[in-house]
């Protein structure tokens, strides 16, 4: 689980949920890698897909973009 610092949550109070109280996003990491289907409930990141190691920090995140898994 990773914990987002509140630099994210005008960017996430302003999304609609998935479903009830959590989100799916891609994340944008600032060394140009993307991973999609990523759980963010509470202002936590929960898991990646089915996974719940997350495999990297806060500090690495350039976007968070909320898609739903579409």
């Amino acid at each position: 689980m990773l914990a987002l610092s509140n630099k994210w949550v005008p960017l996430l109070t302003g999304q609609p949920e998935t479903g009830m109280g959590f989100q799916i996003a891609s994340v944008y990491l600032v060394d140009g890698q993307r991973f999609d289907r990523v759980f963010i409930e509470g202002g936590y990141i929960t898991k990646i897909g089915e996974s719940h190691k997350i495999p990297f920090k806060e500090e690495e995140i350039a976007r968070i973009a909320v898609n739903h898994g579409k």
